[in-house]
């Protein structure tokens, strides 16, 4: 049997399985709504995995949800999400890539539903 690490899974709300799949899959995630249920969504690229939940009322201005991605390798990402031709402004949107004090070379995303997902890597010293 091979031993996987933990792992956790981010649950963000979206107005529609459908839209926020083919927005995902424009950065380079796969997969799409469930087998077992319309109304839920998994997206996959490479270890990171989404899971989406449909919220008719969501209001993408009002949202609060989030997650942090960390990646090991934050330039193919960021390429991809470069290619889709994201703005730098408004619901959706890419805020460029920025060494953190923190130690922490990242960028953000934020989906057509309002979700913020801030990717980062270490940065090595």
């Amino acid at each position: 049997m091979v031993q996987q690490d933990d792992l956790a899974i981010p649950t963000l709300p979206c107005r529609s399985v459908s839209t926020t799949t083919e927005f995902y899959r424009r950065l380079g995630f796969e997969g799409g709504a469930h087998a077992f249920n319309g109304d839920y969504a998994i997206l996959k690229r490479g270890s990171i995995e989404l899971h989406f939940f449909t919220h008719p009322h969501l209001v993408p201005t009002e949202s609060f949800a989030g997650c942090y991605i960390r990646v090991n390798d934050i330039q193919s990402i960021l390429e991809a999400c470069s290619a889709s031709g994201l703005p730098n402004a408004g619901i959706p949107r890419m805020n460029p890539l920025e060494d953190k004090p923190w130690g922490l070379r990242e960028f953000a995303v934020v989906d057509p539903d309002g979700n913020l997902l801030r990717i980062g890597q270490v940065i090595q010293q």
